[in-house]
């Protein structure tokens, strides 16, 4: 079976990070605000909010850029938060002793957050085609009324007179 590659793959870089003791849904409050920034923006957006959940994943998008920089040689001006997601892990359950001999339950959850960063200086490069593209009709698109007109119908056959 041969594998396809996708175009992402040259283009984009992540980092896992596991076991990271904190509720997923204090991790998405911070993911949601950061997903589809720019790395800078999210940078400044990380360390400004005054979450508990915002230095894990700060070091977690640090450490896309370093992986970008480094491996890809990508510039950190041009990388976007593509993907962010956050999921849930193991639950760690822990026994408190408690009055009387009884013993109360403690759950510790956890979660894994991946962050993929993508360049966009590959997309600048074919930025004066979209033009081309953008005319074209897709389906479910707004642009039903437009008429694309081909004007090379007469020397491919696709047009024909009945006598």
């Amino acid at each position: 079976m041969i594998k396809k590659k996708n175009k992402k793959s040259y283009t984009s870089v992540y980092a896992l990070g596991q076991y990271i003791s904190m509720s997923t849904h204090k991790a998405r409050r911070v993911i949601d605000q950061i997903r589809g920034r720019s790395y800078e923006e999210a940078l400044m957006i990380l360390e400004l909010m005054p979450y508990r959940g915002c230095y894990p994943i700060f070091k977690l998008v640090y450490s896309a850029a370093a992986n970008a920089s480094h491996n890809k040689g990508f510039k950190e001006t041009n990388l976007v938060i593509s993907k962010a997601e956050v999921n849930q892990g193991n639950t760690v359950k822990k026994l408190k002793p408690r009055a009387r001999g009884r013993s109360y339950p403690i759950k510790r959850s956890t979660c894994h957050i991946t962050i993929v960063l993508e360049d966009i200086s590959f997309y600048e490069q074919y930025k004066e085609y979209d033009e081309y593209f953008m005319y074209l009709k897709k389906p479910g698109s707004s642009n039903e009324n437009k008429n694309l007109t081909c004007y090379d119908t007469y020397s491919s056959g696709g047009l024909w007179d009945k006598k």
